[in-house]
């Protein structure tokens, strides 16, 4: 009995560090924004983590040029990639392939329904990584890539053939939101939404190179109004869970999942884990081994309630948790006391912010890194302008040095711009940058905690700058940068 505690208690270690690690809300219960090495916003939305050789590797749609659905001639931004070991550091790897092309903006900019969920899978038979993503410009709903690696670039394959919808017109509602699994024998299944069939959920058995369909599938594994599917495999059951009602870019949908004995049913009844996907929809489920035992991540998308600017959804990540006989434990979706940064729009034509900040060696300010962004275009440039001090941490007397950033530099998911400066600084002394613009339309947005990440005052203004009023315990996000 001692080996087999001993024993147990080793399997469940991996398991509870990592779901420790992973932490989306503060201790209020307000979502925080998750930044890359490079001091950026994560910008990959209603994709997946997969994990190769150690690596995880978060997948999905990037919304920082612009790309907003349903809004006619809005740019498509492309798919991204990142990499941790750790669940907690972020390391930006870029595009999956150029999507600045004209085909691809004529495939999915804001004239088209889009392009989404980017799902990856290793093929140990061809030894290729193979990326599905979800269209709308043909009759599949599909378009499928190769690559050597896992970060890509990924070259587009022949269009895939599906059973459902085979015969539907192209660039209609046939095909949607999908998943990819692979089974224990190799065998490749994709899990996909049938619009035609009211959001019905379809899973199909792949050819062997896993770049299109067999034919041999089952239909209506959930009765209509679900999208969104994961499938998955845990001690021999099949899952597949599922977004219950569908519901694009909402802030609380319900997850719902089923169960079966085989990847082609039959299915069982639907069972809800959840009522709003703690705030969000959900994404993905994916199956990592880590020694002897598997964890099963969970993942939904906080989506900005359906706002133009989907760049600033944040992520809900779990560790599912199962009873004795399999049935998945309802999610659980508490605060836990980290302290991180938010994001807020509100730099406008008579709103400024101002932020202290001292000194800390005598020299020449050559920059100031400030983590921004912008909602609804701007008719005007972002200004930041370096003001000394008064007793109160607040800008007084004229602007040191004033530095702008055009409105065409600044995207609409939250990173580092770069002020430019050559101003001379007193060691210990107090100054402020005041940040504001001449915009008549849209804002410019920061990066801001109410944590106790303290680096100064935070000062509000809406009267143009004519009274700065503190906001307590508040932060800017910001670095300074030295000649």
């Amino acid at each position: 009995m001692k080996q087999k505690s001993i024993l147990l208690l080793c399997v469940l270690l991996p398991l509870a560090a990592l779901a420790q690690k992973i932490e989306n809300f503060n201790a209020k219960g307000d979502q925080f924004t998750r930044f890359s090495t490079a001091g950026d916003a994560i910008d990959a939305h209603d994709g997946e983590i997969a994990r190769f050789n150690g690596v995880y590797y978060l997948y999905g749609t990037s919304y920082d040029c612009g790309f907003a659905w349903g809004k006619k001639g809005a740019p498509f931004c492309g798919f991204k990639v990142y990499t941790s070991t750790d669940l907690q550091t972020w390391t930006d790897k870029g595009a999956l392939f150029d999507a600045s092309t004209q085909v691809w903006q004529t495939r999915c900019n804001g004239n088209t329904y889009g392009c989404f969920r980017p799902h990856v899978v290793y093929n140990q038979r061809t030894s290729r990584y193979v990326l599905w993503i979800n269209v709308y410009d043909n009759v599949s709903g599909y378009r499928v890539f190769t690559s050597k690696s896992p970060v890509g670039p990924f070259v587009e394959v022949k269009e895939p053939v599906v059973a459902v919808n085979a015969n539907a017109p192209a660039a209609g509602l046939n095909n949607g939101d999908h998943d990819l699994f692979i089974d224990d024998d190799g065998s490749c299944y994709l899990a996909y939404t049938d619009w035609r069939a009211k959001g019905t959920i379809v899973i199909e058995k792949l050819t062997d190179d896993y770049l299109s369909g067999t034919g041999e599938h089952v239909k209506a594994v959930t009765p209509g109004n679900t999208e969104a599917p994961g499938l998955f495999k845990r001690k021999g059951k099949y899952y597949v869970t599922y977004s219950d009602p569908n519901c694009g870019y909402c802030s609380g949908t319900g997850t719902s999942y089923r169960t079966a004995s085989s990847p082609l049913g039959p299915w069982s009844e639907g069972i809800k884990i959840s009522d709003n996907s703690c705030g969000g929809q959900p994404s993905f489920v994916s199956a990592f081994k880590l020694g002897k035992d598997s964890i099963y991540l969970y993942g939904s998308d906080l989506w900005n309630n359906a706002a133009k600017n989907e760049a600033l959804a944040n992520y809900y990540w779990t560790v599912l948790e199962f009873t004795e006989d399999g049935a998945i434990k309802p999610l659980k979706c508490n605060p836990s006391p980290v302290k991180g940064y938010r994001l807020q729009c509100d730099i406008s034509r008579n709103i400024q912010r101002s932020q202290s900040f001292k000194a800390a060696r005598n020299g020449t300010l050559k920059a100031i890194q400030l983590t921004s962004f912008k909602n609804t275009d701007p008719d005007s440039a972002l200004v930041v302008a370096i003001y000394a001090a008064d007793a109160s941490f607040k800008p007084t007397g004229q602007p040191l040095a004033v530095s702008k950033v055009e409105e065409g530099k600044i995207g609409w998911s939250a990173k580092g711009i770069r002020c430019k400066f050559s101003l001379k600084l007193q060691k210990g002394k107090s100054y402020c940058m005041v940040i504001s613009t001449n915009a008549s339309a849209g804002c410019y947005g920061v990066a801001y905690n109410d944590d106790g990440i303290s680096k100064g005052v935070q000062a509000y203004s809406k009267d143009n700058g004519k009274v700065f009023e503190e906001e307590k315990g508040r932060s800017l996000k910001y670095e300074l940068e030295w000649r």
